[in-house]
C-alpha cells in the first residue's frame, strides 16, 4: 500500500496551523482574585490580522478529509455502511473521551475551588473546537454522492450552489439589524467548498500545475475584491469587531481555502523532496497518526497549562499576562515548546496500547523511503499501480523477472525461452 505524501504534509500543515493560530491568539489574562478570563492580542495589535491568513487553516483541514474519505471509500471492500461506521468511530471515539475526561477534571477543579472565570474559559475553550464535528461528520456521510457529482458535473458546478449560499448569508448580515439570529447554513457550506476539492482531487481531476495555479490565482483574485469590498482583514473573530469572517464563515474563509488549496497543490514536487528526509518525514507521519486528538486536546492543554502556573499567584509574562503589545507575542513564543510538551505527552498517553507496540515494534508494516516510520491505516492508503517492465527497455538493474508457465502450453514455453531469467 501507498501514500499521498504530500496530502500527508499538508493535513499535518493544517494541524500545524490551527494549534499555533490558537495558541497565538488565545490571551488567557490572570485577574485579582486568580481567576482567568480570555483575551485576543488582534485587539491590541490589528497588524498581526495578515498573519492569521497563513494559520487559519481549516480549509486545508477539510480538504486533506475530503481526499481521504474518497480514497478510502474507494478501496473498501465492504458495503458504504460499513466504511461509515469505521469512518465515524474514528472521529467519535476521541471525542467521548475528550469529553469523559474534561469532565472529570472540571469535577476535580470545582470541589478545589477552582474560580467561576477559570471554569468557564476552560468549558468553553474546550468545548469550542467540536464545533466541526457536525459539518465533518455530514460531509463524510455523503462523500459517495458528492464523488458522483464531482464526477458527472465537474468540481466547479458542484461548489457553485455552496458559494451562492454563503454570499446570500454574508448579505443578509450586513443588511439585516445587529443581532439577528441567523440559521447555521454557511457551517456546511462554506466548508463543503474545500472538502469537494478533495473528492476531485482524489479522483485525479485537480493533477498537475495547472490545477493548482488556477485555484491559486483564482482564490488571490478574490481574496483582494472581498477586502477591497469592506471584508475584515483577519481570517478568525476579533471580540468587539462588529463582523467576523469566521463565525459564520464568509466569503473570505471560502477564497482563503481555495487559496491555500492552490498553493498546496503547486507544492506538491517541494513537499515530496522534503519527505524523502528522515526527520520531516517522521514528524509528519507522526501528526497525521494523531491529527484528530491533537485538534481535540491542544486547548484543553492551554488551558491547563495556564490554570496550573497561575496557583502560584505570579502573573507570567505571555501566559498571565494582557496580550497588548508585540512584547507579550514574543513571551508567548518563548512558551509554545512547553505547550507543544504537554500536547505531544497527552496525545501519546491517549493513544490505544497496542497501538503504540505497534508503532515502536514496526507494527508489521514496511518502512517507507519518505517518511520514517511505519505506513499505518490511513485514508490515504491506496493500491499500488502493477507495472509491467521490458528488460530490453526498462526497469531497474536488479529487477528480477520469474515466468510461470504450463509444459503442456509449448507456446508459452516458446515465449519464455526467449526471456532473461
Amino acid at each position: 500500500m501507498s501514500r499521498d505524501r504530500a496530502v500527508d504534509a499538508l493535513r499535518a500543515y493544517a494541524m500545524g496551523g490551527v494549534v499555533l493560530g490558537h495558541w497565538l491568539v488565545t490571551g488567557l489574562v490572570l485577574t485579582g482574585d486568580g481567576g482567568l478570563h480570555q483575551a485576543s492580542p488582534l485587539t491590541a495589535l490589528p497588524d498581526l490580522a495578515p498573519m492569521t491568513w497563513v494559520l487559519q487553516t481549516l480549509g486545508l483541514f477539510f480538504f486533506t478529509a475530503g481526499f481521504g474519505s474518497t480514497r478510502s471509500l474507494a478501496r473498501y471492500p465492504g458495503s458504504p455502511g460499513g466504511w461509515l461506521a469505521g469512518r465515524l468511530r474514528r472521529l467519535l471515539l476521541p471525542t467521548v473521551a475528550l469529553l469523559g475526561v474534561g469532565a472529570a477534571v472540571l469535577l476535580a477543579a470545582t470541589v478545589v475551588g477552582t474560580s467561576d472565570d477559570t471554569l468557564a474559559v476552560a468549558l468553553r475553550l474546550a468545548v469550542s473546537p467540536l464545533w466541526f464535528l457536525l459539518p465533518l461528520v455530514i460531509l463524510v456521510a455523503v462523500t459517495g454522492p458528492l464523488r458522483v457529482a464531482v464526477r458527472r458535473w465537474g468540481v466547479a458546478r458542484c461548489a457553485a450552489p455552496a458559494v451562492a449560499v454563503v454570499a446570500a448569508v454574508d448579505l443578509a448580515v450586513r443588511l439585516l439589524p445587529a443581532g439577528t439570529d441567523l440559521p447555521p447554513v454557511t457551517v456546511l457550506a462554506a466548508w463543503s467548498v474545500p472538502y469537494l476539492l478533495g473528492v476531485a482531487h482524489a479522483d485525479g481531476r485537480l493533477d498537475g500545475r495547472r490545477a493548482g495555479g488556477t485555484l491559486a490565482a483564482g482564490g488571490a483574485i478574490a481574496l483582494a475584491a472581498l477586502l477591497a469590498l469592506g471584508y475584515p482583514v483577519s481570517a478568525v473573530g476579533v471580540p468587539g469587531a462588529g463582523v467576523s469572517n469566521l463565525n459564520p464563515p464568509s466569503l473570505l474563509v471560502v477564497a482563503l481555502a481555495v487559496t491555500q488549496v492552490g498553493l498546496g497543490l503547486l507544492a506538491r514536487p517541494a513537499l515530496h523532496r522534503l519527505l524523502t528526509r528522515p526527520l520531516p518525514g517522521r514528524a509528519v507521519t507522526e501528526v497525521n497518526r494523531s491529527a484528530v486528538r491533537i485538534y481535540l486536546w491542544h486547548q484543553p492543554v492551554l488551558v491547563a497549562v495556564t490554570a496550573l502556573t497561575a496557583r502560584g499567584g505570579l502573573a507570567l509574562p505571555g501566559l498571565h499576562t494582557a496580550p497588548n503589545g508585540p512584547g507579550w507575542v514574543l513571551a508567548r513564543c518563548c512558551w509554545l515548546p512547553l505547550l507543544a510538551v504537554v500536547l505531544v505527552t497527552v496525545v501519546r498517553v491517549g493513544q490505544p496500547r497496542s497501538f503504540r507496540r505497534g508503532v515502536h515494534a514496526g507494527g508489521g508494516g514496511r518502512r517507507r523511503p519518505g517518511g520514517g516510520g511505519v505506513a499505518g491505516r490511513s485514508a490515504e492508503c491506496v493500491p499500488s499501480v502493477p507495472r509491467v517492465y521490458d528488460h530490453r527497455r526498462s526497469g531497474p538493474p536488479d529487477l528480477q523477472e520469474v515466468i510461470a508457465v504450463r509444459d503442456s502450453d509449448p507456446p508459452s514455453r516458446g515465449r519464455a525461452d526467449g526471456q532473461s531469467r
